[in-house]
C-alpha cells in the first residue's frame, strides 16, 4: 500500500466523517441497517464511546475544529451514566472513556477529562475478582463469575491510569486479568474463546463458553481480534514478553484463518464457512492491532504483521466501504454483531468504523494516540 493510497484514504475518511457529523448529530450510534441510518442508544450502552472517539481521532489527524467541537461534551454526557445508570455500566467503561475523557485530556490537557477518566478507571478496578484474578464482565446474575475476551481492550484504561497517577495498582490489576486470560482463554493453536466462567467465590476455573461465538470450542473472529490487539497493548505498557508472544500466536492464527479477500467470517469455525456472514468490524479491529504489533517487533518481523494489516484494510476500503453512498451514515457494511442470538447480522457497526479509521490513522503516522 503506497503513501498516496494511504493519504487518499485518510482524506476520504475526513470527508466522510465530516458528513456523518451532520447526519448523526446528537445520536449515540451502534448499528446501521439496510437504510443506512444509525440508531440512537442510551449513553450507558457499551458502544457509546466510539462515535466521539472517531471525532477525536479525526480532530487529531486533521486539525479541523469541527471534529473537536462535536466531540467535546461527550465525556460529560457519559459520566452522567454513573449516577443515572449505575447498573448499566460494566467492564466496557474502557471502550466508553478511553476514546472520550482520556483522549480529551491527553490532547487538550482538560482537567475534567482527567477526572472523568480516573473515575472510570476506579470503577473498572472495582470489578476485579481477587480470588479468580479477573475483571468481572456484565452485571447480570449469571455473569458474576464471567470474564470475557473483550476486556483485553478495556484494561488499557488501567494502564493509562497508572501512567497518569504514578500508582501501579491499576497496572497490577490489568496484568492479573491479562495473565488469567493467557492461562485459560488462548488455546494451543492461537484461537480464543469469548467467555471464561469461574466460581466467583473460590475463583476456580469452570469452562470456556461460546458467547457471541458459535460455541465454547469455536473461534469467534471479533474475539480473536480483541485478543491480539489487547495483548499487543499489554506488551507496550509492560514490556512483558509473555504478552508479545501471545499476541503473535493469536495473530498467526487470525491471519491463517482469513479467506481469500482477507476479511474474516464471523466465526472461523462455522461450517460451511463459505456460506457464513463476514464481520468487517473484526477485520478492522484486527488490522489496527496488527499495526500495533508491527511497531513492537524486531524489524525483520515487522512486515509479517504490517502486510497482513494492509491486505485487510485494502479489502475493507475497496469492497466494504460506503464511499459512493454519501447518504449512508456508516463507513463499513457487512458487520456481524451477535449471530447466535440473531442480532445485528449484516449491518454497519460503529466500532468497525472507529477501528477502520484508527488503522488508517496509524498508517498515516498518527502521533498522539494513547497507546
Amino acid at each position: 500500500m503506497d503513501t498516496a493510497y494511504k493519504t487518499d484514504m485518510m482524506n476520504k475518511l475526513t470527508n466522510k466523517v465530516e458528513t456523518m457529523i451532520g447526519q448523526i448529530g446528537d445520536k449515540s450510534p451502534h448499528v446501521a441497517r439496510e437504510d443506512g441510518k444509525y440508531d440512537d442508544l442510551a449513553h450507558n450502552w457499551w458502544t457509546s464511546g466510539f462515535w466521539p472517539g472517531l471525532l477525536w481521532l479525526m480532530y487529531d489527524v486533521s486539525g479541523k475544529q469541527s471534529f473537536k467541537d462535536a466531540a467535546w461534551e461527550w465525556d460529560a454526557k457519559l459520566e452522567r451514566c454513573f449516577a443515572e445508570h449505575p447498573i448499566g455500566l460494566h467492564h466496557d467503561v474502557g471502550f466508553q472513556f478511553l476514546p472520550t475523557a482520556v483522549i480529551k485530556y491527553e490532547l487538550t490537557g482538560d482537567k475534567e477529562g482527567l477526572r472523568i477518566g480516573l473515575e472510570a478507571a476506579n470503577y473498572l478496578a472495582g470489578r476485579f475478582n481477587l480470588e479468580g484474578g479477573f475483571i468481572r464482565a456484565w452485571n447480570t446474575d449469571n455473569a458474576v463469575g464471567w470474564a470475557i475476551v473483550d476486556c483485553m481492550m478495556n484494561i488499557p484504561l488501567l494502564f493509562w491510569a497508572s501512567r497518569a497517577t504514578g500508582d501501579p495498582r491499576y497496572k497490577h490489576i490489568a496484568m492479573k486479568h491479562a495473565d488469567t486470560f493467557l492461562k485459560y482463554a488462548i488455546r494451543d493453536d492461537g484461537s480464543v474463546c469469548h467467555i471464561l466462567s469461574f466460581n466467583p467465590e473460590s475463583g476456580e476455573f469452570i469452562e470456556q463458553l461460546g458467547g457471541q461465538g458459535l460455541s465454547g470450542t469455536s473461534s469467534w473472529s471479533r474475539g480473536n481480534a480483541w485478543a491480539l490487539h489487547g495483548l499487543a497493548i499489554a506488551f507496550r505498557c509492560t514490556g512483558e514478553l509473555r504478552y508479545l508472544n501471545a499476541a503473535k500466536r493469536v495473530s498467526h492464527y487470525f491471519i491463517a484463518s482469513l479467506p481469500d479477500d482477507h476479511v474474516p467470517h464471523w466465526d472461523f469455525r462455522a461450517h460451511p464457512i463459505e456460506a457464513e456472514e463476514r464481520d468487517t468490524s473484526a477485520g478492522a479491529i484486527a488490522a489496527s492491532g496488527l499495526l500495533e504489533l508491527a511497531d513492537l517487533v524486531p524489524a525483520d518481523e515487522r512486515r509479517i504483521y504490517a502486510n497482513a494489516a494492509e491486505r485487510i484494510l485494502h479489502s475493507l476500503a475497496e469492497r466494504y466501504a460506503t464511499w459512493d453512498r454519501p447518504e449512508h451514515e456508516a463507513i463499513l457494511v457487512e458487520g456481524t454483531g451477535h449471530k447466535p442470538a440473531g442480532q445485528n447480522v449484516n449491518v454497519s457497526l460503529i466500532y468497525g468504523d472507529y477501528y477502520f479509521a484508527e488503522a488508517f490513522a496509524k498508517l498515516n503516522g498518527w502521533a498522539h494516540r494513547i497507546f
